[in-house]
Order: structure tokens, then sequence, then C-alpha cells
């Protein structure tokens, strides 16, 4: 049995902020590890095949191109290939897995499909991979298997899933339903019956294209158009960008999975579906949807508090503090949530952690970087973190990987500054090429051709000092790019 992991790895993950970012969002991030959470879930499947009839593919991950670099960096970091496809516009979970199945089915392997949000925490890694030995033998039935957590509070965050009758040892579907109010969350917790909905899905491609064929044909005939027209760039897959426009959004769960349970008729589906499936699962579960969330995931001490980086807590409980750059000191506090970063700070109780969700959408509002980028910004290169910036000057750290080469460019409102302090740097300059090595530095003045690439086996690290009347990333003519951008 063939078993294709399929990682869902879009998302900005706002309630996350300041650490999540519309540019560089939670499932690129390590939270609780040194990997980031979309490393911890490829590696979440080592010893899948251990005493069992399966074989595990490499990855596909479904993602678009604004994360695409980081990603296949993230990947070659942890030595795994994998397809990364992408999608030119965002268009919910139907249409990524059903693009997902295409590429799993293209030569009629019709492996069975593991799908797996990036940005999801498992703690107990064998239960975890228990029901997914489970799964995988009703999947390859030509079931539709999804996994239900075992509810241990009455959460109104998470839609849950109603369990029915016993069905080759799993459960039948009985019913979606949506986020509730607490009462109600009361009621699906005392129950019994009731489960978190963990959007996480198993079964055979072919099963899942025939199903999305039943319930939503609309999607399927433009998935497969712009799968067809698609462009191979090594480990990136991009399918067509003017079909897949044209494609509705919809999520799994609305446009299938709701439509196979138990007794549920739906006048809009002409064909037989699929059983559908729910498999109960333990296995400390959390899709990290907010900073009380990874709170409750995250080692703590005696009084219940949680700490990363540099941080001093003193007479606190109950309190989580993530430094990025700086030493955080809580005297006396409880119940707070309080996370620096290199451009900005939270400070939130742990009561209200759902609506820092609000705080990005007037940073949004209001036109801000905050809300988008960081001030450390990963390229395919490498990074650069702006280190300060005034009137008419701003001053960049810029790191290097080895080979790295950064695109022939120009600049039509800026000249710059480059010096060397590690490494050596191969500069371009007009027609001119030549190397800078530490302690020496250039001038690219503004309105030249220029391009700096780093030769050498070690990184290369540089002060770039830029001065003009305009310094935003959107002043770049690029001429030739490696990269493709």
């Amino acid at each position: 049995m063939n078993i294709q992991p399929v990682i869902l790895c879009g998302g900005s993950g706002t309630r996350l902020w300041p650490l999540s970012r519309e540019k560089h969002p939670k499932q690129l991030l390590a939270l609780i590890s040194d990997d980031s959470l979309l490393q911890a879930t490829v590696r979440r499947l080592d010893g899948l095949q251990a005493g069992q009839n399966m074989a595990l593919n490499d990855p596909i991950v479904v993602s678009n191109e604004e994360y695409r670099f980081v990603i296949a960096e993230q990947m070659r970091v942890m030595g795994r290939p994998a397809t990364i496809l992408l999608e030119p516009t965002g268009r919910n979970t139907a249409p990524a897995l059903t693009l997902a199945a295409l590429a799993a089915n293209q030569d009629e392997a019709d492996a069975v499909l593991l799908v797996m949000p990036a940005d999801h925490i498992m703690l107990d890694t064998a239960a975890f991979l228990i029901a997914v030995r489970q799964g995988a033998e009703l999947a390859e039935k030509g079931l539709i298997v999804t996994f239900g957590i075992t509810p241990d509070a009455p959460e109104t965050s998470y839609g849950y899933i109603q369990a029915g009758k016993p069905h080759h040892g799993a459960q039948r579907i009985a019913r979606f339903v949506e986020k509730p109010d607490l009462a109600t969350a009361q009621f699906y917790l005392d129950a019994g019956s009731y489960m978190w909905n963990s959007g996480i899905f198993m079964m055979r491609a072919s099963t899942w294209l025939s199903a999305i064929d039943a319930c939503r044909a609309d999607i399927l005939l433009a998935c497969h158009t712009a799968w067809e027209q698609r462009k191979v760039d090594g480990e990136f897959v991009r399918v067509n960008k003017d079909a897949f426009a044209l494609c509705p959004s919809d999520s799994i769960d609305y446009a299938v999975m709701e439509n196979l349970a138990a007794g549920k008729e739906n006048p809009d589906v002409k064909a037989s579906l699929p059983v559908g499936v729910v498999i109960p699962l333990s296995a400390g579960w959390s899709d990290v949807g907010s900073w009380d969330a990874l709170w409750q995931v995250l080692p703590k001490d005696a009084d219940g508090n949680a700490a990363q980086g540099d941080v001093l807590l003193q007479d606190c409980a109950n309190t989580l503090a993530v430094s990025e750059s700086r030493l955080i000191a809580c005297v006396g506090v409880s119940d707070l949530i309080v996370v620096e970063t290199a451009d900005a700070i939270l400070v939130t109780h742990k009561d209200k952690t759902q609506d820092v969700k609000k705080v990005v959408d007037i940073l949004k509002a209001q036109g801000r970087s905050e809300c988008r980028i960081h001030r450390k910004v990963f390229r395919p290169w490498g990074w650069y973190d702006e280190v300060d910036a005034g009137m008419r000057f701003q001053v960049k750290r810029i790191v290097v990987k080895p080979q790295g080469i950064l695109s022939l460019q120009m600049h039509h409102h800026r000249a710059e500054h480059w010096i060397v302090v590690r490494g050596t740097a191969r500069v371009t300059r007009g027609d001119d090429s030549f190397l800078v090595t530490e302690n020496q530095s250039t001038f690219i003045p503004l309105g030249t051709k220029h391009r700096l690439e780093n030769p050498g086996r070690m990184p290369l690290e540089m002060i770039e000092v830029q001065s003009g009347s305009y310094l935003d990333e959107d002043d770049i003519v690029r001429f030739e790019d490696v990269y493709g951008r």
C-alpha cells in the first residue's frame, strides 16, 4: 500500500501575531521545538512503515508562491524531497486537495492520501500513527476517513463531528456541526458521541476525485484544466493561473464531507458517494489556533508558566512569555501572554487571545507593515534584517547563503553602500565584476545595474546602507533572476 502525504500549507495564522505574519505564517515557525510546524508534520510520519505493508511516498506540499522558497529550504534542511504544488490564488482546501489528488494519480498509482494541515501539533506521535494505520486500511477499501479528536473540554473554537453507528472498526459520520456556543459545547462533551474536527483525512486519490465530481463537478473541472496546463520548475509545480482563477472556493468539509453524513440527502449530488467514517484520536492534538492554545501544549514550570527565549519570571503564574530578541522580565503577573519580536510586542490576557486577530485587522486597515512581514525577511538566497531607518536612509544586515545569487537589478531612487563583515562577495556593477572581502566595501550608484553573489562555502554577511528619496522594496527592476521572480 502506498501512502501519499498531502500537506496543506496555506493560511496566515493571524491569532499568533506578532510571531506569525502574512508573509511568514505559523506553519513555517518553530513554536515547540527546533522544527517548524511544517517540518514536524513531515517528520511525524517517520516510523509509519515499521512492521507494515506500507510504502511512504515523498510528500506533496500544497501552498502558494509567497511561501515557496521557505518551504523548499525547510525541506532541504531536513533532507526530505517534496513536490511543492503552488496555487496561483487561494481557493480553500477542497481545490487544494483536488490538485494534490490529480498529482498523486497522474500515473494511475491511486495511492492512499493522508491529508494533513501543516500547522497542527501532535504530542503523541505513536498514538497518531496507530490511528493512521487503521485509517489506511479503511481508505484502501474505498472509504473516506476523517479523524475526530476526543474532547476534554467544552471548546467553542472547533467544529465538531457526531459519530454514528460502528462501521469496520470505525464509526459512520452522523453529522458535522459548526463551532458551538459554550452551552452547546458542554452538551456535546456530556453526550460523549461528539469529537472535535481535526481536519485530517485519508482516502484513495481516485475516491476523492469521484466524490468531488459527484458533489462539486465545477471544482473538479477547473482543477483538472489548471492541472493539465501545469508547468514544472524543479520541485515547484505551478498550475495554470487563468484556469485556476475560475475555480470556486470551498472547504473539504462543505464540498464533500458533510454530504457523507449518514442519512443525509442532497438533491444536488447525482451519484452515489463513498462511506464516510470517523476514527477517534487521542494524541495530544492542537491546531495551535491562539496563544492560549500554544501555552496549553508547552512544558510549564510548577506555577504553570511557559517561557521561550530570554525570559525572567518572578512570582508569576499561568503565564506565557516568548522573547525573540530581547529580555522579557515579568513580575507578579498571572494569566498573561507576552510576546516580543524585533518590531512589535503583544501583551494580552489568556482569555482574550482569540481577539489578537482584531489587532491584525487594525494594522491592515492602517496599512502598517507589521501585519505582513517581520523585520527579518527571508529570501531564496538568504535573509536580510532592517536594522535602522531614518529620513532618506536605511541600514540592513544581509546574509547570503553559500552559492546564493541575488538578481541582476537596478534601483531608480536609491544608492547602496556595501560593507562585507564576513565571507567574500562577488559584485557585479555595470560592466565590472570583482571580489569584496572582509573589512572591504563598495558603492552602487543610483541607476546602476548590479548583482551580489556568494561564491564561497561559508555564509556571506554584510551591512548595506541605502540612501535616496525612496527606499521601499518595490523599487527593484530585475533583469535576470535564477529564482524566476
